[in-house]
């Protein structure tokens, strides 16, 4: 667990958000202030988008280079207008079925919208949660509040509250703590300022879903699973990119992660691979996580059963979910790789997922928590 960090937090019904602590952290935001606040997804630390000064605070916050776009968080679908300055027909047929939710859309920037916001480029990134706290914030506040993930930038996305106090503290003035987050991985971004249109990052809308509405999309390529090391904000360096997670380190423990694929129907072989993995490292002295699945977790423990003795006291096996329900590992792996930072783990080894629906998400993620790489069983 991380130490002390002081700074005010709230707890708030995630279903009936109550109208004075949403008014308190409303000032916050109009004040210029910085709130950290749940969403569907993940804990977004949220300022006035509008405001150059406040969305500095986030950056210095973060630790975030300048040049990382933040994406502008918006609480009715006639708001869009004053952030974006053209909303092409494609663009309402996305929202109409998918706002609120998690799709973010690529405008042309709003000469309201300040250059800081936006990493210094002329397009916005713009969505709706759809959490009853975020809108009822964002509502109360009265500005678009712009707000990435509530963590030290390169670190796991945050999912619970304990999560942005561990990561920022006192660095946030206020803190509402809305409970654990459903989706579990960041929004979908997608730029429809291109043709077709590019999912610059995958998230909580999938490909397929897309498709279904717009027809066909650009998938982002492998030269997107691995980053440069997050540089400060005055240390940004080559082209900027149009959306966040795009650029640098992103979603990393302190303990090296190392990433298992295989096809679905080879789970056993998978497990086998991994364990003997995990064996080699734990003689040579490391302490080793392994996060499976629900549908491994048996032929673990089998193993454990016939390990040596002492083999298995520098071992944590925790399952993130079921491959039945991507849902159930996507709300669960930020919180598990942080987990295994706080038990002392050294080396994580994590079994992958067929990348499909969710799993496209599910795995960028932890490609680019492992550096890229991949080990193919």
């Amino acid at each position: 667990m991380c130490g002390n960090k002081k700074t005010d937090v709230i707890r708030v019904d995630p279903v009936h958000p109550e109208l004075d602590l949403i008014r308190r952290a409303a000032r916050v935001l109009r004040e210029g202030g910085l709130v950290a606040f749940p969403t569907e997804t993940v804990y977004g630390l949220g300022a006035n988008a509008l405001n150059e000064e406040a969305v500095r605070g986030i950056f210095r916050a973060k630790g975030r280079p300048a040049d990382n776009p933040l994406i502008v968080h918006i609480a009715r679908k006639e708001d869009l207008t004053g952030v974006a300055l053209a909303i092409p027909s494609i663009a309402e047929r996305l929202i109409d079925r998918f706002w609120p939710g998690p799709l973010t859309l690529i405008f042309p920037r709003h000469p309201s919208v300040p250059l800081v916001t936006t990493g210094g480029i002329d397009t916005v990134a713009v969505r709706m949660p759809d959490h009853d706290i975020a809108l009822a914030l964002i509502a109360e506040a009265g500005v678009p509040v712009a707000a990435p993930s509530a963590n030290t930038s390169g670190r796991p996305s945050p999912t619970v509250a304990e999560h942005v106090i561990c990561d920022l503290g006192s660095k946030v003035d206020l803190i509402l703590d809305g409970g654990p987050t459903a989706v579990g991985v960041e929004s979908t971004v997608l730029d429809i300022t291109v043709t077709p249109p590019v999912i610059l990052r995958p998230g909580g809308t999938t490909p397929e879903e897309i498709q279904s509405v717009v027809g066909d999309v650009i998938l982002p390529g492998p030269e997107t699973w691995t980053a440069e090391p997050d540089s400060t904000a005055d240390g940004a360096r080559g082209p900027a990119p149009k959306a966040p997670g795009m650029k640098y380190r992103h979603y990393s423990p302190e303990a090296e992660v190392v990433l298992f694929g295989t096809s679905e129907g080879r789970v056993q072989a998978m497990a086998e691979r991994i364990w003997a993995e995990a064996t080699r490292l734990v003689a040579s002295g490391k302490r080793v996580g392994i996060m499976c699945t629900d549908e491994s977790c048996g032929l673990y423990a089998s193993l454990v059963r016939h390990a040596p003795s002492g083999t298995t006291s520098s071992l944590d096996i925790v399952s993130s979910g079921t491959r039945q329900d991507l849902s159930t590992i996507a709300s669960k792996i930020f919180a598990l790789l942080r987990q295994f930072d706080d038990d002392g783990v050294d080396v994580i080894l994590v079994e992958g997922v067929d990348e499909r629906g969710l799993g496209f998400a599910i795995m960028n993620r932890l490609r680019k928590a492992a550096g890229g790489r991949v080990i193919m069983v």
